[in-house]
């Protein structure tokens, strides 16, 4: 049985999120989110494959995933991320930003609540896309092209607080260090840290890419150690970092042949991270100590298959494999999970043992069994 499935959307798939599962739920993930793009009406789509894998009545595998609901989206979906079991929250190139609500029992979404220009040109007035959103609920942070960082919160009007001129330069992503602190990156290859228990609009650190300033796409925190994190660029670069220390990465990874569209830490396996990109692959990075024991020796093999590398670190941390900087000791594991790379694999979504992943070949894919 294959376990992997597909389904052609008819619509440019720009995000992909799983809806958060309790944490006493033992069963896999089944309802995601996706967002759409580049089209002439853009949705937010709500699918479920709970079934997938089973048997129908004749004996045949359920298999692609299925429509539940869907409700039009004004813009681009640029971000997308679940608030809780039943609101999403959206990034639009509109600069606005708005909460949806699953309503499970009749299988409809409705529009909760939204923020009109939360991201905007000041001179010409002319809106500016809304870039990335972190939530931490009740509060929703934003960041834009506009350089500007919002906190939002659910059922207020007014932004909580805005920081106008936070960056020269477009924000590209941002993640959340600690419930006061958030990290964002920016188009001239720049992290930022932002604590605001500070009254002051300056970033409280700020690390960058040596050399050439090349735009960073997307940003994603360790699950457990909050000082690391991971960012990929337009290079198609993976870099990890350590807010800990200095400010250039602890690591340089070359990644994809084109931009790196997005990158997560597995949430509760994150000695896993995978990566997706413009140039059609979706990367699956493996840390984990059995990868050096079962390989103790380097080998690099050919696009498509299993590449070991040694880790390139300065650091002497030995707190996660992901700063380790002894190249005998640790091996990394990297498969692609894309078979015939075609267009742009532009968003993932990793929970559990199952992957969910969209693409600009207008299709969505989910595989289970990750780990298997």
């Amino acid at each position: 049985m294959e376990d992997v499935a597909a389904k052609y959307v008819s619509q440019k798939v720009s995000k992909a999120r799983w809806r958060p599962v309790s944490a006493a739920a033992l069963q896999p993930p089944e309802v995601f989110a996706t967002g759409s793009w580049d089209n002439e009406e853009n949705k937010i789509s709500i699918w479920s494959v709970g079934d997938f894998g089973s048997l129908t009545p004749n004996g045949e595998y359920h298999g692609e995933p299925h429509l539940l609901c869907d409700i039009e989206h004004s813009g681009d979906v640029m971000d997308m991320e679940f608030l809780d079991q039943e609101r999403i929250v959206t990034a639009s190139s509109t600069g606005s930003v708005t909460i949806f609500r699953h309503h499970q029992n009749n299988q409809t979404l409705s529009l909760n609540q939204k923020w009109k220009n939360a991201h905007y040109y000041d001179a010409s007035g002319g809106s500016a896309s809304c870039t990335g959103i972190i939530c931490n609920s009740p509060e929703i942070f934003t960041v834009g092209e506009d350089g500007r960082i919002n906190v939002f919160e659910v059922d207020h009007k007014e932004a909580k607080r805005t920081i106008d001129n936070a960056d020269s330069s477009t924000l590209h992503a941002v993640t959340q260090l600690r419930t006061t602190e958030i990290l964002t990156v920016n188009s001239i290859g720049q992290l930022k840290v932002w604590d605001f228990r500070q009254q002051g609009n300056e970033p409280s650190q700020i690390f960058s890419l040596t050399g050439e300033r090349v735009p960073l796409h997307c940003v994603d925190r360790h699950p457990s150690q909050q000082h690391i994190v991971a960012t990929g660029s337009q290079d198609g670069m993976l870099s990890i970092w350590d807010v800990r220390q200095g400010g250039i990465p602890v690591s340089l990874l070359n990644a994809h042949d084109a931009e790196l569209w997005e990158v997560h830490f597995h949430p509760s396996n994150p000695d896993h991270l995978f990566t997706c990109s413009e140039d059609g692959a979706l990367w699956h990075w493996d840390v984990s100590t059995d990868v050096s024991e079962r390989k103790s020796f380097l080998h690099t093999g050919g696009r498509s298959t299993t590449t070991y590398l040694p880790h390139s670190a300065v650091n002497q941390s030995v707190t996660s494999a992901w700063l380790s900087n002894d190249p005998t000791k640790d091996r990394m594991e990297i498969t692609n999970l894309v078979s015939n790379p075609t267009l742009s694999v532009n968003s993932l979504d990793v929970l559990g043992s199952c992957l969910v992943y969209g693409t600009d070949a207008e299709s969505i894919y989910v595989k289970k069994n990750l780990f298997a």
